[in-house]
Parts: structure tokens; sequence; C-alpha cells
């Protein structure tokens, strides 16, 4: 395995684990069960944790990809961008559901401010996860690229209705 396959396999673990996590703590607030916020917090937390694997091995999947006839060096300038900004947003994530987890199991009331400072920065770090997900794709999905220089699959097609 080398690691531009090792950065695909994690690469996925903290986007999934954010959506997970969102909806078990909306499931939570909607149950008004403390026990199903702090299961959110545990899989924001593990999404933190797996983004330092899914960035840290973005370089060495770069110097491969790279290297590959047809790659666009923008798209992943754009990826590597938008991997910066999801890293940062997911840590600060992880560090708000650790200490949110530490105010719930002091019983502390403080823990509810956590939970809605969690959800929020949940929903700040889904609109990063996105654009860094959507990015990464493009670079070798080009059906999936929203540009002017997309190749025509079937050109000698007439679309005149004349």
């Amino acid at each position: 395995m080398n690691e531009a396959h090792f950065h695909l396999i994690v690469n996925h673990l903290p986007i999934v684990g954010l959506l997970i996590g969102l909806l078990v703590l909306v499931t939570g607030f909607i149950l008004k069960k403390s026990e199903i916020k702090v299961t959110a917090l545990g899989i924001f937390i593990f999404s933190a944790l797996a983004s330092i694997a899914a960035f840290y091995s973005g370089e060495g999947a770069e110097e491969i990809v790279e290297k590959i006839p047809g790659i666009s060096e923008t798209l992943i300038n754009q990826h590597e961008e938008s991997a910066e900004l999801f890293f940062a947003a997911i840590l600060i994530l992880g560090v708000f559901s650790l200490m949110t987890l530490i105010l719930e199991i002091k019983k502390s009331k403080f823990s509810n401010y956590g939970f809605v400072l969690v959800f929020l920065v949940t929903l700040a770090s889904g609109v990063l996860a996105k654009n860094v997900g959507t990015s990464g794709g493009e670079i070798r999905h080009t059906e999936i690229r929203n540009d002017s220089n997309l190749i025509q699959i079937h050109p000698e097609e007439d679309h005149d209705d004349d």
C-alpha cells in the first residue's frame, strides 16, 4: 500500500464521521438524551483524530498523483487549501467535543452550552467537509467537475431538431 492508497482509505473517515455525528447529535437533542449526545461527542473526537491521518497522508498522495498524466496541479492546490481549512475546523470540533464531554461527565450546568457550540461548529465543519471532499474527488473524477473543459462523450450526436 502506498501513501495515495492510504490517503484514499482514511480521508473518508472524518467526513463520514462528521455526518454520522451530526445525525446522532440531532437525535440526542430531539430525544433529550444525554447518552446519545455524548455518543456524538465520541464520534466527533474520533473524526478529529482520523483527520490527522487523512491530512498528513495527503502530501505523500500528492507526490504520487501529480506524476499521473492529465492531473491538474490547480485542482490539487485547491484541494490542499480546502483540506487545511477543514483540518483546522475538525480539530477545533474535536477539542470542543472533548471539553463538552468533560463538562458533561462533571454534570456541569455549562455542558448544554458546549453541546450547542459543538452543533454550530459541526455545521460550519460540514460546509468545509463538502468542499474538501468535492475538490478531492475532482482531481481524478472528471465527471464531477464543474467546468467548461469537459470532454463530450458523444460529440457526433446532433441534437438539432430541424
